[in-house]
């Protein structure tokens, strides 16, 4: 297997935490024109930001939780040439609950809704971190 497949999932991550970026620009934009933020507050105080703004920079907060150990194990199986259909599996079914906990969380950020996918992507995680430890070990 092309053991450079695995950077697809890698750059999907990466895209949805720049996705986020933009959104939370977005978000600060609209709060400034609307005047819905006082500014000296907001510079030395994330809370002082409206809701909608909080949430989304809470949320790209998360990207850089998980995703690192994501990242890691990533180029762990790609140095080790443990890339197989398994591993990319897993990497590309992380990355979907990544997103879709990103929709809820800059959305209803219902935690009864996020909390599961959270834990299914740990989940996920988990069961990558297994993959690669069981490749690392029979190379």
């Amino acid at each position: 297997m092309n053991a450079a497949l695995i950077f697809w999932p890698v750059l999907a991550q990466i895209a949805l935490t720049l996705a986020i970026y933009i959104v939370l620009a977005r978000r600060k934009a609209g709060a400034v024109k609307s005047r819905a933020v006082n500014m000296r507050e907001a510079a030395l105080d994330n809370r002082a930001w409206p809701e909608p703004v909080v949430k989304v920079s809470n949320n790209l907060a998360n990207q850089f939780e998980s995703p690192v150990l994501f990242y890691a194990l990533c180029l762990m199986l790609h140095a080790i040439d443990g890339v197989s259909l398994p591993a990319l599996l897993l990497a590309w079914l992380y990355v979907a609950l990544r997103v879709v906990h990103a929709g809820i969380h800059i959305g209803s950020n219902q935690l009864s809704r996020r909390m599961p996918v959270f834990v299914l992507g740990t989940g996920v995680l988990l069961a990558l971190l297994g993959l690669s430890a069981w490749q690392l070990a029979a190379s």
